[in-house]
């Protein structure tokens, strides 16, 4: 045991290594997820300003099913992307933010958001111009693909396929649902005084279950009525914080703004605040790790930049306004400050502001999220495993049961040193997705360009 602990603490050292910067600490893969967004924001035109309008416009107007390959429709593909992305770290996510670099942290954090629209975009394009159909005439996509296919094209296919091997097999860690179980069990015991962890694993492997068995063509469909339905419940609470303290809403807004630009002395000053924003905007965002790549892959669809920017809805939404609102109430609320209170206890101490039986209605929000980043990461694993070991019948049945066998246990369990392998694993999917960014940097310019022509954007 000694031994695998020494090799957990290696990785988890080598992954979330930290550099200074402007006199504060901060993980090297941070900055490497950063870059891109940067980058890629001014090499493609900033389409995170031009293209929002058209983003939505392809939602009214997408493909039915016959007129175009694809096992589901855009604003289903979308859904299913924002099942993944839009879960617990984004309502606890936005509390550490707030307590790591106080009120400007929300700022930054809605700044970063915006830059990795674009990411999102470029990756998205890539995943459906690349994508495969199996035998079975469904298709498959991914940054494993992309990597295959491009370094393949470029006289490297062996390193294409390992660097595609590289990334499934770090996805098959970073898919492991342990996590998700173990919070929201937490939440929910807390507020409910429910501490049967087993029957807790069960139930919701079970509805995990429901949808995981059904395939892609169901899971879209859970995804488009479920993602609304979460974010809608959340916000309304959100909502209702913000009423309840309406007045004091410009005085957090100011306190942000000063944050932000340094202007208050708490939590580091201006350097705190961006290093915090920036931290949980690329953590909440995953833009630049591929993953929500597999899911838009499925969408209908002939032209892949138009998936692409449907993609870049996914931050817009799921940091941008999800975050940034809930950072807003955090701020009105108060509760932020609190030293006796972290994580996911922040937003449920602000909940109970609206009234006692609110962190019930947090708690419900809490399984939902959870609910639906399990069976959106269960789609995402299945990719993966599909890489590695074939999409045919048996792969996809052993993966199916392996994963939802996974999930009772993590209600009950110590996870430990589970964690830093999960999260180690996630952020090394982002080191191959990035490299092959880059090398397509010129035909994604080439692509975006013409697409807005045709389109006239």
């Amino acid at each position: 045991m000694e031994s695998f602990n020494r090799i957990v603490d290696a990785l988890t050292g080598a992954v979330f290594f930290k550099i200074p910067l402007l006199g504060t600490q901060i993980e090297l893969v941070v900055l490497y997820l950063a870059v891109p967004m940067l980058f890629f924001t001014v090499w493609l035109g900033f389409p995170n300003v031009r293209c929002i309008g058209h983003a939505f416009r392809i939602l009214r107007n997408q493909p039915r099913e016959g007129e175009a390959k694809g096992d589901v429709s855009q604003f289903a593909a979308l859904t299913t992307a924002l099942s993944g992305t839009i879960g617990l770290g984004n309502i606890a996510g936005v509390a550490v933010a707030l307590t790591m670099g106080g009120p400007g942290a929300i700022f930054w954090m809605f700044a970063i958001g915006w830059f990795a629209m674009t990411v999102k975009m470029a990756e998205v394009t890539l995943g459906l111009k690349y994508r495969i159909t199996d035998e079975y005439g469904h298709v498959h996509g991914g940054p494993m693909y992309v990597l295959k296919a491009v370094l393949g094209r470029r006289g490297l296919p062996r390193l294409g396929v390992v660097l595609g091997g590289f990334y499934a097999f770090f996805a098959l860690f970073g898919a492991i649902p342990m996590v998700q179980v173990n919070q929201s069990f937490a939440q929910v015991s807390v507020v409910t005084g429910f501490t049967n962890g087993w029957i807790y694993g069960i139930g919701l492997a079970f509805a995990v279950a429901l949808v995981t068995l059904g395939g892609a063509h169901w899971l879209g469909e859970v995804s488009k009525r479920l993602t609304p339905l979460k974010v809608g419940v959340y916000l309304a609470g959100i909502v209702a914080i913000l009423v309840l303290h309406a007045d004091a809403i410009p005085a957090a807004l100011a306190a942000i703004w000063r944050g932000a630009w340094g202007f208050d002395a708490a939590a580091g000053g201006a350097v705190g605040a961006f290093v915090a924003g920036m931290r949980r905007a690329v953590f909440a965002s995953e833009a630049g790790v591929g993953s929500a790549v597999m899911a838009h892959s499925l969408a209908r669809t002939e032209h892949p930049v138009s998936e692409g920017m449907v993609a870049l809805l996914e931050p817009l939404l799921g940091t941008m306004i999800v975050c940034g609102i809930g950072g807003l109430a955090m701020v009105v609320a108060g509760t932020w400050t609190d030293p006796n209170l972290k994580g996911i206890e922040i937003t449920s101490a602000a909940f109970a502001h609206v009234s006692s039986w609110f962190p019930l209605l947090l708690a419900i929000v809490v399984v939902l999220f959870a609910y639906s980043t399990l069976v959106a990461w269960g789609f995402y694993g299945l990719q993966a495993w599909g890489y590695l070991f074939g999409h045919g019948p048996k792969a996809q049945w052993s993966y199916k049961i392996l994963y939802i066998v996974a999930l009772p246990p993590a209600a009950v369990i110590d996870l430990g040193r589970v964690i830093d392998i999960i999260d180690s694993s996630f952020f090394l999917m982002a080191i191959p997705n990035v490299l092959a960014l880059f090398l397509c940097a010129g035909e994604l310019r080439r692509d975006v360009r013409a697409y807005r022509e045709q389109a006239r954007i």
